[in-house]
């Protein structure tokens, strides 16, 4: 099982709040979602793909990013597209490989958009924890003689 190729197809941002408003209560959902996958050849297939995130606030929609492209998928695609035609489903395995690079490849894109947009960046930001210093220790440092 491999990714063999992506692309993206499609960029859609908009921000709905003035970039003045300050809004209480931002909250960032991101989502990926397999629109459609077909059958490429026996052993590939094209998996079409949307990533979106929401930028909500408690009672009003702040912004939204849209991207949408595809990915070919190397490995058993036979089998892949009779599940997803039948069920709309597909193996966890392959579910995970595929979102996780759509997730690897959509987020950086979403921050560099975010920024433009004067958003938050779609991810949770790192929070600096500098520990307090320790006190020296009062064991002695120096040569050690035997």
């Amino acid at each position: 099982m491999t990714i063999k190729a992506f692309e993206l197809s499609s960029v859609e941002a908009k921000r709905f709040a003035k970039s003045t408003d300050k809004p209480t209560n931002l909250r960032i959902d991101h989502n990926s979602t397999v629109t459609l996958i077909t059958e490429i050849s026996e052993r590939e297939a094209s998996v079409d793909f949307r990533f979106t995130a929401n930028y909500r606030a408690v009672e009003e929609v702040v912004g939204l990013i849209r991207i949408e492209g595809r990915i070919v998928y190397e490995g058993q695609a036979r089998n892949l597209v009779r599940q997803w035609t039948s069920t709309n489903q597909m193996p966890n395995e392959v579910a995970n490989e595929i979102h996780t690079v759509i997730m690897s490849n959509c987020i950086p894109e979403a921050v560099m958009i975010a920024r433009d947009l004067r958003l938050p960046p779609p991810i949770p930001m790192p929070t600096v924890n500098i520990p307090a210093q320790q006190p020296p220790s009062k064991q002695r440092q120096g040569m050690e003689v035997m």
